[in-house]
């Protein structure tokens, strides 16, 4: 299997990607892994570099920032060093969706890929994006899973959200050669329950995978019902957590029950990878080559101490540029450095992330997750909320927009039925607002079940 590893990562990856698809991934993948060991000092540098390159395209070729920054006082040339550029104001998601138009790159308008978010903090947002800053993401997003073990090529499985709606054949066919070359299989968690687990850790023991990728909440699952029943599977080298942060107590289950180390990972649909644990998996590496990521303290100044909002900019996104981006998300900057001896900053945890499961009479166990993953697509829908009071019934609370229509609502009583069948009464409420929790954030899926 290492001589497959090898060859599809010199070889035929890059002679896909960079022969045949004319992308420059395999460039930025040989780039980051040499910058990730740069002296911090040196990775500063180089961060600010590419932020002052970013600063001056976007007052140039953004409308939204020159007339913000304008506004505010602040030109580019003013940005001499960090504490200047945490003068710029902060961007949130009600900023991008009142002017989405005017965050784009005039000259790159005509040239961007789209993707929505799919909504952790209960508001899915359609943003743009070009192909290098895709490249890249791809890149640090393989640096990071590499860390942890996951190496192109190598076996893994993901306990990952399946499919919602009806994906074409084509795209199907597309989903199962990419598995097949990158040696990767997907298991549905959406469809967990009690009556299900086992068919889980049989599909385990089949496939037999080097490394485990899943949403920590149905891994977490998982691995309380090996234990329960006593039951062993294919043992793993590596386990990586995804979606949620990765507490303490469901690592500990996790790898009891799995055998092998579990790695913490912080992302966003936005920028993908933002921060990853190394092999000492004693705080997460921010991913400072490629991304500026602030903590800030509730004046909404940086921080190096205590939890914070994140703000987060992409520095090689030039078509839709977000500059110190509010995601809702908090984090806690560490105060020492890893013994590993990369030179990026770190996180000593990430936090606030956590999304409650959905539980029915019949036994499912629905992650919370699937509410973002599945609405994120719905048009007209601008925020939700999912709340569980009692086992039998659910209550979407709906924001709606000009684009929402009856067939939106069709789409979601779908989805929602081919998961949790006729078990649990889904109640859909339209409403002006959903308000937010004591610590600021909009909680997704909430349960008020008694575990």
């Amino acid at each position: 299997m290492k001589t497959y590893e090898a060859l599809l990562r010199h070889v035929l990856w890059p002679a896909y990607e960079g022969g045949l698809r004319r992308r420059d991934t395999p460039r930025h993948m040989r780039r980051y892994e040499r910058d990730q060991w740069l002296a911090p000092k040196e990775i500063q540098a180089l961060q600010f570099e590419r932020l002052k390159r970013l600063l001056d395209w976007c007052y140039r070729e953004v409308p939204y920032y020159r007339r913000r920054w304008d506004a505010e006082g602040i030109a580019p040339q003013d940005i001499r060093c960090m504490d200047d550029y945490a003068r710029l104001p902060l961007l949130t998601k009600a900023d991008i969706r009142e002017h989405a138009e005017d965050l784009k790159a005039i000259s790159l308008k005509g040239s961007l890929a789209y993707k929505a978010t799919g909504g952790s903090t209960g508001e899915p947002l359609r943003f743009g994006y070009t192909r290098e800053s895709n490249d890249r993401r791809v890149a640090v997003m393989w640096r990071g899973y590499g860390w942890a073990g996951s190496r192109m090529g190598r076996r893994t499985l993901f306990l990952w959200g399946g499919a919602v709606g009806e994906p074409t054949r084509a795209h199907r066919m597309k989903d199962r050669v990419y598995n097949a070359v990158f040696a990767r299989k997907l298991l549905d968690s959406f469809h967990m329950s009690e009556a299900t687990m086992a068919g889980y850790a049989d599909a385990i023991d089949a496939y037999r995978p080097e490394v485990i990728v899943s949403y920590v909440g149905p891994l977490f699952r998982l691995a309380e019902w090996l234990l329960s029943q006593g039951r062993q599977v294919a043992r793993p080298v590596s386990i990586i957590g995804a979606a949620e942060a990765l507490h303490p107590y469901q690592r500990e289950i996790i790898e009891r029950a799995f055998g092998a180390p579990a790695y913490n990972t912080y992302g966003c649909r936005e920028f993908m990878l933002v921060a990853s644990e190394c092999e000492h998996r004693d705080g997460l590496h921010v991913n400072a080559d490629h991304l500026v990521v602030e903590t800030l303290a509730a004046d909404g100044k940086p921080t190096r101490s205590g939890s914070g909002e994140v703000a987060i900019t992409d520095l090689f996104n030039y078509g839709m540029p977000f500059i110190r981006y509010v995601n809702g998300d908090m984090s806690t900057p560490a105060a020492s450095r890893c013994p590993c001896g990369r030179g990026l900053p770190m996180l000593a945890s990430v936090d606030g992330r956590k999304l409650d499961a959905i539980r029915t009479p019949a036994g499912h166990i629905l992650p919370g997750e699937f509410f973002p993953h599945m609405l994120k697509d719905v048009p007209g829908l601008t925020r939700f909320q999912l709340v569980q009071r009692s086992l039998d019934r659910l209550d979407l609370s709906i924001v709606r927009g000009r684009d929402f229509e009856d067939a939106s609502l069709d789409y979601i009583r779908r989805e929602v039925a081919k998961v949790l069948g006729d078990s649990a009464e889904l109640h859909c409420h339209f409403v002006d607002d959903i308000p937010l929790t004591r610590s600021g954030k909009l909680r997704v899926t909430v349960s008020e079940l008694v575990s």
